[in-house]
């Protein structure tokens, strides 16, 4: 657990070295600072959870969490409250908090909100390591493919996808054996959770190849679009 960091921002500065020590006595890496300035100005943060005092002077946890998300720093935050700081709570989880704990806490309470923490992170990079996996092997498609295997993505029988490109069902049932040949699945089920990890599917039209002329449901040669 030693490359587990958690990055502790507090002004008090008995909760630091109390919530630290709970926090190292159980093999955490612990990083301290005094302000949400101070965190904020740390540019190359180490992956981890991050433990948010929302009531702080100056910038409180609350922007801090806004600074966050500007950067694009998704790291689980699990805030701390007063008690009875309901409203400040919930404001901190439409933001994105991963859990809130509220002054003073037990050791139990810290280190379940902090494992919770990590769970969503290690999520998290499953996830993305997925998507990238994913969004490798679909390197292997032609764009046509790539197109027919979008429309597949979203629900469309092989007729719509075909209107959609102007390609003929049957172009679109050879460009979908290609994508199953390439991405070597023997099922459609296994293409579409290719697919959907590489983040295909979403709604939004599909549209001819500029390059290719139009040519529907008349389309004489389908092999000659692949």
């Amino acid at each position: 657990m030693a490359d587990r960091v958690v990055h502790l921002v507090d002004d008090d500065e008995a909760i630091r070295r109390s919530a630290s020590f709970m926090l190292k006595t159980s093999g955490y890496v612990v990083k301290t600072y005094a302000s949400g300035p101070e965190f904020l100005r740390v540019r190359d943060l180490p992956p981890g959870c991050i433990l948010l005092d929302v009531r702080m002077p100056g910038v409180d946890g609350i922007e801090v969490q806004h600074a966050l998300r500007d950067r694009g720093t998704l790291f689980p935050v699990i805030v701390m409250t007063g008690h009875g700081d309901v409203s400040v709570a919930v404001q901190a989880m439409k933001l994105g908090a991963s859990d809130f704990i509220e002054k003073p806490f037990e050791r139990a309470t810290l280190l379940q909100a902090v494992e919770h923490g990590f769970d969503r992170l290690e999520r998290s990079d499953k996830a993305k390591a997925r998507a990238s996996e994913a969004e490798i092997m679909l390197h292997a498609l032609t764009p046509r493919e790539r197109d027919v295997l979008e429309g597949l993505a979203r629900g469309l029988p092989n007729k719509t996808i075909g209107y959609d490109l102007s390609i003929s069902p049957r172009t679109v049932e050879i460009h979908r054996a290609n994508v199953m040949t390439k991405l070597k699945v023997a099922s459609l089920s296994e293409a579409l959770r290719i697919a959907f990890a590489a983040g295909l599917g979403e709604d939004r039209p599909l549209g001819p190849d500029p390059i290719m002329p139009a040519g529907g449901e008349n389309e004489i040669d389908p092999a000659a679009r692949l």
